[in-house]
């Protein structure tokens, strides 16, 4: 289809109301039908002579794709077309502001940069682990939400791990956004999840900078660069850029994925926590490395072809976000040898993970206050302390844990909306004393986490001591 519709024309039930955007590819128009909960809007492809049935072939994926998806990142499926008929698809209409806007304005500052960032990695970590790699990150398809979520739109280009990928039966090398393409779809690779980490990297540098990192290829061998040629640090652009921005940036834009981030869970953390970023070479640099380095890294990388990944929900898995709850109250409780030893036993295991360490205090509303000549300042720093204590026998280097003192009035309440909000996949926590076991169970910290938690939950049982 390539001829304008005409408004009140009525398709399958749903009247066309205002055309909103003409693409190469497709075109969006306002649509209702009487009953709906949420404003919607009609895509339908655009076919024209010469272009291949590419448009047919991105609504094809995503009418497959779109309907098995779900939460608050994505788009709500309504209906689809026949084919054979009229292709269309039928979608909610997502009231917010595009990306393409903000960077408009850019570059933006750090806190700015991150809280954007946060949400588009929130989004991409929802999406990961519902087996699906996106693979057309960029500022058009990202929408701002007014409560700072960010929605996902235009998964013509995506790969789902249970599906046909119809674009690569396709033959289309290097499919998607020239400027945000990863060096994996360079090669023709589209089953690693790290490629939209990548694409994340090339978004964050703009928000930062104004500028693309690797500007706006229109050839393959212009494409190929990124495959081994540095960009310039983004500091260069923006001198009062935070050093942990850079740090986090040029992680996510590294060509090989194995020195990237390897879950979008760990960017939203960082972002979230620059004073837990770990500072590298990376943070400081002001120009990227010299020409014989760079030289190096074209000749080793001539043949270079990407090995193909586990599914993407097990790859995120392989990268988990663990948090315990360490409680610093009581630093000589019984139960934190046996706390530690569950801990250590989890981190065997996978190849990456972020260990947060959380300890909850009195205060805030209705909360004890713990002695009425101590600051708050002096007493957060107490517990800081007792929890680096706590973590010296786990002997984890500095990138892989992040400690936290939280004061509230609820233990449980902050244990949960602090695992909610970074996307932690395990909470471990100890469970009462066991002498207090049967009657304090109920009004403890632990079951309400467990009943409450959106994540998994191991809880840690001290044995009864012998009679």
């Amino acid at each position: 289809m390539s001829d304008k519709i005409a408004a009140a024309t009525e398709i399958d039930g749903y009247l066309v109301g205002e055309r909103l955007h003409v693409g190469t590819l497709s075109e969006i128009y306002r649509v209702s039908r009487p009953g709906a909960e949420f404003p919607l809007l009609m895509k339908l492809p655009r076919s024209a002579p010469g272009d291949a049935g590419e448009g047919l072939v991105n609504f094809e994926t995503e009418a497959m794709i779109l309907p098995v998806l779900s939460g608050p990142h994505v788009p709500r499926f309504v209906a689809a077309g026949d084919l054979a008929k009229i292709p269309y698809l039928v979608i909610e209409w997502i009231e917010g502001t595009s990306l393409e806007r903000l960077v408009e304005r850019a570059p933006l500052a750090g806190a700015e940069v991150a809280r954007l960032g946060a949400a588009l990695a929130d989004a991409l970590h929802s999406v990961h682990l519902q087996d699906t790699i996106y693979l057309d990150l960029k500022p058009a398809n990202a929408i701002l939400r007014p409560n700072g979520a960010v929605v996902l739109i235009d998964f013509g280009l995506a790969h789902h791990a249970h599906f046909p990928d119809l674009i690569a039966e396709e033959e289309r090398p290097a499919a998607g956004s020239a400027p945000y393409i990863s060096p994996e779809q360079v090669l023709g690779e589209r089953s690693d999840p790290r490629s939209d980490l990548f694409a994340l990297g090339v978004v964050l540098y703009e928000l930062a900078t104004g500028e693309l990192p690797f500007g706006a290829p229109a050839t393959r061998a212009g494409l190929r660069d990124r495959i081994w040629r540095d960009p310039v640090p983004p500091s260069a652009h923006s001198p009062d850029l935070p050093p942990w921005l850079q740090e986090i940036i040029l992680r996510c834009l590294e060509p090989r994925a194995e020195s990237r981030y390897q879950s979008a869970a760990h960017i939203a953390f960082d972002l979230r926590h620059p004073d837990q970023v770990p500072l590298t070479s990376r943070a400081l640099k002001s120009r990227p490395r010299g020409f014989w380095a760079q030289l190096r890294r074209w000749w080793n990388t001539r043949e270079a072809q990407p090995g193909r990944r586990a599914m993407p929900r097990a790859q995120v898995g392989g990268a988990p976000v663990i948090m315990v709850a360490v409680d610093t109250l009581h630093p000589e409780d019984e139960r934190h040898p046996g706390l530690q030893s569950a801990v250590m036993r989890m981190l065997a295991i996978p190849d990456e993970f972020r260990l947060i360490c959380v300890s909850v205090i009195p205060g805030g509303p209705g909360a004890e206050t713990a002695s009425t000549g101590e600051s708050a300042a002096s007493l957060y720093h107490e517990h800081l302390v007792r929890l680096c204590h706590w973590v010296e026998p786990l002997r984890l280097p500095a990138n892989r844990l992040s400690l936290h003192v939280i004061e509230s009035a609820s233990a449980s309440d902050a244990l949960l909306e602090f695992a909610q909000r970074n996307n932690v996949d395990l909470i471990v926590l100890g469970a009462p004393q066991p002498a207090q076991l049967r009657l304090a169970w109920w009004r403890s910290v632990a079951s309400a986490v467990t009943a409450n938690a959106q994540c998994s939950v191991h809880v840690v049982r001290v044995p009864a001591p012998p009679a």
